[in-house]
Order: structure tokens, then C-alpha cells, then sequence
């Protein structure tokens, strides 16, 4: 396959539009015409189609652009990391999590590392679960953490970690502080919701489709868990919200749970890498070791 031609047709993909594509690679339009068309010949496959003004990816060119975006990425990773091997020696670890794992679980782990190796770099994106895998699969993160029960990515390896708690709470001085309730029930509360994209909004659709009830109403959007939880604790609505992170707040009495009738929630989280990836650091290999002895000693 011609990279360069390749890379084109990456460019033209992103902006939808090949004159668009030729200003910004600063090269005559025709000439990124025939290498497009050099590259479906040689694919023998069409990859772009006129809409308008402009194109629209068929469903070939579709999955070639998100292939060689991932590859693109790739070369970038490589050269970010030789240049950190160049000026540091040391090569840096790139962590994605959502944020339950991000706030309670790695800074413990990531003070045991850095005990064990003071001269590592550690870099570390918080997301909704949706982000994470995007960063991951396009090399801008080494590995992953996520809570998320299925929809997994056939191109990601899912090492289950450990299961949490996850509880429905409101206000301190709820007329539901403390109840037990029908799923029903709370469901007609107003909810703090998190930001489209988060694992904990789409668990808690698909659990009210199980029970065949309507979804909650959204009283309030935030993205993170901490900003929900503040809410939750200044007197509005009803959330749901992993222990580890509303224990504290029980404690101060801030906020308070609901109890469901037979329904106890645990949702499992995942260590995510990419399959078939041979090479390997070791300081990778270093942090899963810390994880697994932490994790082991619970």
C-alpha cells in the first residue's frame, strides 16, 4: 500500500473535501485526485463518492480512514516517545481512565510505582469510558482503565481488576434517605446525570429497560463523578454512585442512601490494553505487577 497516498486520503477523510485537504498539505488539488484514485485502484475498492459540493466515505473508505488514523497515531507515538528516550531516558507511561479508577483507585497505585522507580514519568487523562478506548485505541494512551460491564471493543484486551459497590443516594434528609423504595419509585426522581458517553448513565438506561420502567428524568447534566456527587450533598436530586466515592459524604451526612428492593448493583473495573501488541516497556510491566499485589492484598 502507498502511505503517501494513504495519507491523503486520510486528510481528504477528516475534512470532507479534497480541495479543503490539497490548502492545508499545501499541494495542488489534482495531484491529490489521482493519488486517491491510484489508491483505490490499487485496493480495488471506491473509498470516496461525491455528495454535493463535496464527498461522503463509502463504507470501505469508512474503515480504511479509521485503520490508517489509528496508524498515523501510531507513527506519532513512536516519535514522542523516542524524543522522550532522547531528552529524559526515560520513556513515558500514558494512562487513560474514567474517572471512578482515576480518583480512587490509581493515586495509591501510581505513589507505589513512583515509590519503587522515583525517575518514572507518568501522564494520566481522565474521561468518560467511551474517551478512554478512543485514546487507547489511537495510541495516545499504554493502557486503560474502565468501568463497564459489555459493549467491549473486539480490538481491546479486558483484564478484569476488581468489582465496586454502587449505590443510589440523595440529600441528607431525603424523604428517601435511608428507605428502602421500588426501582419505580426513584425512578421519578429528578437525577443528576453524567455527560453523554459515561458507562454509569448507560447502565443505569439499560437497567430501567431491563425492569421494563422509563428512564429517570434528568434534573441536572455534569461531567464527573465529584461534581455529581457536590450536587447530590448541596440538596438536589438523586444519583447513582460507586461507594468508594459517596462513603465519605454518608459519613459527614451530607448525603444518604436509597435501598432497591432485590437489586444490589456491583460493576466490574477493566485494566484495557491493545491486542496483539508485542512491544511492550517494562515500566508497563512494572505498574500492572504494583496493580495486581494491590489488588491481591484487598
Amino acid at each position: 500500500m502507498n502511505l503517501h497516498a494513504l495519507r491523503l486520503f486520510t486528510k481528504v477523510a477528516e475534512l470532507k473535501s479534497v480541495s479543503k485537504a490539497a490548502q492545508a498539505l499545501m499541494i495542488s488539488q489534482p495531484a491529490v485526485t489521482i493519488q486517491i484514485r491510484n489508491l483505490e485502484k490499487d485496493l480495488e475498492l471506491t473509498l470516496l463518492e461525491s455528495k454535493g459540493r463535496g464527498i461522503t466515505l463509502t463504507q470501505n473508505g469508512e474503515f480504511l480512514f479509521k485503520q490508517a488514523q489509528r496508524l498515523f497515531d501510531l507513527e506519532l507515538d513512536i516519535e514522542n516517545k523516542l524524543e522522550q528516550l532522547k531528552n529524559t531516558g526515560n520513556e513515558e507511561l500514558q494512562i487513560a481512565s474514567t474517572h471512578v479508577p482515576s480518583h480512587f483507585l490509581l493515586p495509591k497505585w501510581l505513589a507505589n510505582y513512583k515509590q519503587a522507580f522515583p525517575n518514572s514519568y507518568i501522564h494520566i487523562k481522565t474521561a468518560n469510558s467511551q474517551q478512554v478506548i478512543e485514546e487507547l485505541l489511537h495510541y495516545k494512551a499504554d493502557l486503560a482503565f474502565i468501568v463497564k460491564e459489555d459493549g467491549h471493543h473486539p480490538d481491546i484486551n479486558y483484564q478484569f481488576l476488581i468489582n465496586l459497590d454502587y449505590w443510589f443516594i440523595v440529600p441528607y434528609g431525603h424523604p428517601m434517605a435511608d428507605q428502602t423504595v421500588t426501582l419505580v419509585e426513584l425512578m421519578q426522581q429528578p437525577f443528576v446525570s453524567r455527560e453523554d458517553g459515561s458507562s454509569t448513565k448507560e447502565f443505569l438506561n439499560a437497567l430501567c429497560k431491563v425492569h421494563k420502567i422509563p428512564p429517570p428524568r434528568v434534573g441536572l447534566q455534569l461531567d464527573g463523578i465529584n461534581e455529581s456527587i457536590h450536587a447530590i450533598a448541596a440538596g438536589y436530586g438523586t444519583m447513582l454512585a460507586p461507594s468508594i466515592a459517596a462513603s465519605s459524604f454518608i459519613q459527614r451526612q451530607q448525603v444518604a442512601r436509597v435501598f432497591i428492593k432485590d437489586i444490589d448493583i456491583q460493576r466490574p473495573i477493566y485494566l484495557c490494553t491493545r491486542k496483539n501488541e508485542q512491544n511492550i516497556s517494562a515500566a508497563f510491566h512494572s505498574f500492572i505487577d504494583i496493580i495486581n499485589d494491590s489488588i491481591n492484598r484487598i
